[in-house]
């Protein structure tokens, strides 16, 4: 299990370099004519929300998960608190770009709110994008595992459906970790979740359209933000390439919007499926930040290894 588990974690954060160079181009021909396919890494250029970055960096998501797993890292696991107050921390210096949900969760820290209560309104899928860390961390402990990506999501999206996305792609990574395949897990996950969320529905959309071209069920979708357009695309994603890693994440990008938060979530779910043979190399050698991710991922080997099993 242990290389699938680094593989879900350098697909996620591979995934997410991958669409940086588009990221929230929703015009599919200005991509086609601008960049053609887009199949390696690439610098953003103007104009775009990301124009501090370098060809190989992460996104401002991408970012925010690395921060996640270093907090992990070197808390040998998740606190909640820890976590808020780096974040917090993190964005004193911060050059990249701020989302709205970020803005509004710093200015309720600013109002003496805890990390727990702090968290935007948001709707968008990108609260529940960076998991990756917490299920490399607690991959032998599931009942911890749910518990950190609830608190970790409402610490900068406390908003109920966003929360129950990360706990659908928690339930889902886990299972294909332990041997699921990735549709079928996304089934069994989705049976789990509270019969009151959406989540279930959407879920089935996103199965239902495997059969579709990415794009036009991407566009079908929505290529927004919101856990109600981009969850059923990233199930379509994780569905029709559940054995094809690297087309997955291409057919991510090249489908427009917020590729970066579904491909943070494509890459988690096909990486701990398929395996480092299923990764390019030229992706790995290509993501900066990999030395440090490398590093983190190995200060956690330890305690995984000891934890507990899952109940």
């Amino acid at each position: 299990m242990i290389q699938k588990a680094k593989t879900m974690v350098l697909a996620s954060f591979a995934a997410d370099a991958l669409a940086l160079g588009v990221h929230w181009i929703y015009d599919i021909r200005q991509i086609d004519q601008k960049f053609g396919r887009v199949v390696d890494f690439l610098k953003p250029s103007h104009p775009t929300y990301h124009p501090t970055k370098q060809q190989g960096d992460l996104t401002h998501y991408g970012d925010q998960t690395l921060l996640l797993l270093r907090s992990v890292a070197e808390g040998d696991g998740f606190n909640a608190d820890r976590f808020g107050r780096a974040w917090r921390d993190f964005f004193k210096t911060y050059t990249g770009y701020v989302d709205g949900a970020s803005r509004q969760t710093l200015e309720n820290l600013e109002e003496g709110l805890s990390p727990l209560q702090a968290g935007s309104a948001s709707q968008d899928l990108a609260g529940a994008a960076r998991l990756a860390p917490l299920v490399y961390c607690y991959r032998n402990d599931r009942v911890s595992l749910l518990e950190s990506i609830r608190q970790q999501t409402a610490i900068t999206h406390n908003h109920a459906e966003v929360s129950a996305a990360g706990e659908f792609f928690g339930r889902t990574a886990w299972l294909v970790l332990h041997g699921q395949r990735p549709a079928e897990a996304m089934t069994l996950a989705s049976d789990e979740m509270d019969p009151r969320d959406p989540i279930a529905g959407w879920v089935q959309a996103g199965l239902d359209s495997a059969g579709e071209d990415s794009r036009t069920a991407i566009h079908r979708f929505g290529q927004m933000c919101a856990v109600a357009t981009a969850l059923p695309a990233t199930v379509h994603l994780i569905a029709k390439y559940e054995d094809h890693l690297e087309e997955g994440l291409i057919e991510n990008v090249m489908a427009g919007g917020d590729s970066a938060a579904r491909g943070l979530l494509t890459g988690l779910v096909l990486g701990a499926h398929a395996g480092p043979a299923a990764l390019p190399q030229r992706w790995c050698e290509a993501l900066n930040d990999r030395p440090q991710i490398e590093e983190l991922l190995a200060r956690l080997d330890q305690a995984v290894a000891t934890a507990g099993p899952s109940p």
